[in-house]
């Protein structure tokens, strides 16, 4: 049996990798066999509960690394409280990794990735990729001065450096992302799946845009508002809802306000019936700046939603076939994103062809399809 040891910051995080990661080591443990554990670092066990199920058959260990309370400190004392947590986390993950003596070791995300791909034990190590290579640590949407532009620059490079020669295999979702990975030992391509099921008869009578993710630059919600406000009033019967949480709420609503859209479009917290909203909508949206795959994008097409996306790196243009099951635009091009929505949305055929074409699309992305190529993966590396 064949012992596969999981490194993260935690499972108590509500996003697509947490939600992923505890359905493929549910799947390891209680389908194929294998001996899975998960070490969370700064999960705490007391107060920190797991966003999503996790099989009882994995085995979680908890490190309880209190990593945020660094921010009490200000600067320079910052820095010196975080070095002592760092080096007390590496103690601590260096005992655990070889108390368990796992066959592989696999990182999750670029969390410390560059220390696992370093740990000294027989394990072969794995890191995946789940945020695209080239957006990596990147100032993306975010306003920092000189110096910390510089100290970044330098340790992404170390960072990427230190993984590309030290990793058994670099695990992309996408063959774009692949391509920035050339300088890494090996690299395969295993995209993400999903287990969601259809709780909800598709409406196909709805008349509605969804769009689903973090409220955050990267997202692209701001682009999404200003195609919609372009086309609203030729379609006064239908709206644009925004699930997420985030820091731009308050920006994203004001911008709607100030467009006047606050009649056909709203902005609503994270719900975890995230299906029953995809069977009462016609259309889903992905405005993203850059993904690392757009999980959304298959969960949407399984329930028989077709897509209007941007072609931004990485991940849209490998899901969706354009004018089979969606439509993909120009990145940026707000004006052709919102003549496409209108498109679909003033046509009812064409969406009824698309809906069948997204749900055939979206059986490419099943779950055990995805997880037979992690285990050739596994039985290769041992």
């Amino acid at each position: 049996m064949k012992k596969i040891v999981y490194v993260m910051d935690s499972l108590a995080s509500k996003g697509g990798a947490e939600r992923i990661v505890s359905e493929k080591m549910s799947w390891l443990v209680d389908v194929a066999g294998y001996e899975v554990h998960v070490v969370t670092c700064y999960q705490d066990s007391s107060t920190m509960v797991n966003a999503y199920p996790l099989s009882q058959r994995v085995n979680q260990i908890n490190l309880n690394i209190p990593y945020y309370s660094q921010y009490r400190y200000r600067y320079p004392s910052r820095l010196w409280v975080k070095w002592k947590l760092h080096r007390q986390l590496l103690r601590q993950l260096n005992l655990t990794v070889n108390m368990l003596n796992p066959d592989v070791l696999v990182s999750m995300g670029y969390f410390l990735a560059d220390v696992v791909s370093c740990l000294p034990c027989k394990a072969r190590k794995i890191v995946e990729s789940h945020e695209s290579r080239l957006f990596l640590m990147s100032d993306h949407g975010l306003s920092r001065g000189i110096l910390s532009k510089w100290f970044m620059s330098f340790y992404r490079s170390r960072y990427l450096r230190c993984v590309e020669r030290n990793a058994d295999v670099v695990v992309t979702l996408t063959h774009d992302d692949a391509r920035h990975w050339a300088a890494s030992r090996r690299v395969e391509v295993i995209p993400n799946f999903t287990i969601m099921t259809n709780t909800v008869q598709h409406d196909a009578a709805a008349r509605r845009v969804i769009a689903v993710g973090r409220l955050e630059w990267q997202k692209g919600f701001d682009r999404l508002i200003a195609a919609w406000q372009l086309i609203a009033s030729r379609h006064p019967d239908w709206r644009l809802d925004i699930f997420g949480d985030g820091t731009l709420e308050q920006d994203l609503k004001r911008q709607i306000a100030e467009a006047g859209l606050q009649q056909s479009a709203a902005i609503h917290p994270f719900t975890a019936n995230i299906q029953d909203e995809y069977a009462h909508s016609a259309v889903l949206a992905l405005s993203s700046r850059f993904e690392g795959f757009g999980l959304v994008l298959i969960e949407a097409m399984q329930n028989g939603v077709p897509c209007v996306v941007f072609d931004c790196p990485f991940g849209p243009s490998e899901v969706i076939l354009d004018g089979q099951c969606g439509f993909v635009v120009a990145d940026g091009d707000t004006k052709q994103f919102a003549e496409k929505l209108s498109q679909l949305m003033a046509d009812d055929n064409m969406r009824a062809r698309f809906s069948a074409s997204a749900q055939e699309r979206a059986k490419c992305y099943d779950q055990p399809t995805v997880m037979s190529q992690w285990e050739q993966l596994f039985n290769s590396l041992c």
